[in-house]
């Protein structure tokens, strides 16, 4: 029996879904996946949201926040484990750039997924900054 990968936007995405497939991928080691709070409040302010379903299993998602013109920040781009390498997480990455055509996109890649976007397509930019804490300002 041949399954299919039912890809949607959905921006209402449960908090446990969420919770469950960034787990199942490597991307939950850098999350707040034990803070359900912090992940509901991430989940609502992220305002398109890209998933992948097998037989209704939620296995990727694309989380993104944009002003659907100017820019698309790629937040968490997350596939479950036993589903990479099967272009899932380029599918996610087309189907968010389609929904914003004329935005440009941007993300910052896990230490390990860092060889993954250019192998896809996506050019690498070496003048990203990032600040964590109010503290780091100088």
């Amino acid at each position: 029996m041949m399954h299919t990968i039912c890809y949607q936007i959905e921006n209402n995405l449960s908090v446990g879904e969420f919770i469950a497939v960034l787990r199942n991928s490597t991307l939950g080691e850098r999350r707040p996946i034990d803070d359900p709070d912090r992940m509901a409040g991430m989940l609502r302010h992220g305002n398109l949201i890209v998933t992948a379903r097998l037989d209704g299993q939620l296995i990727g998602v694309a989380r993104s926040l944009t002003d659907f013109v100017y820019c698309t920040y790629l937040s968490d781009l997350a596939v479950d484990v036993k589903y990479q390498r099967q272009g899932i997480g380029k599918e996610l990455i087309r189907l968010t750039k389609l929904e914003t055509p004329r935005a440009k996109l941007i993300l910052l890649a896990a230490p390990g997924a860092a060889s993954y976007y250019p192998k896809i397509g996506l050019n690498r930019h070496e003048n990203c900054f990032f600040l964590s804490s109010i503290d780091e300002l100088e």
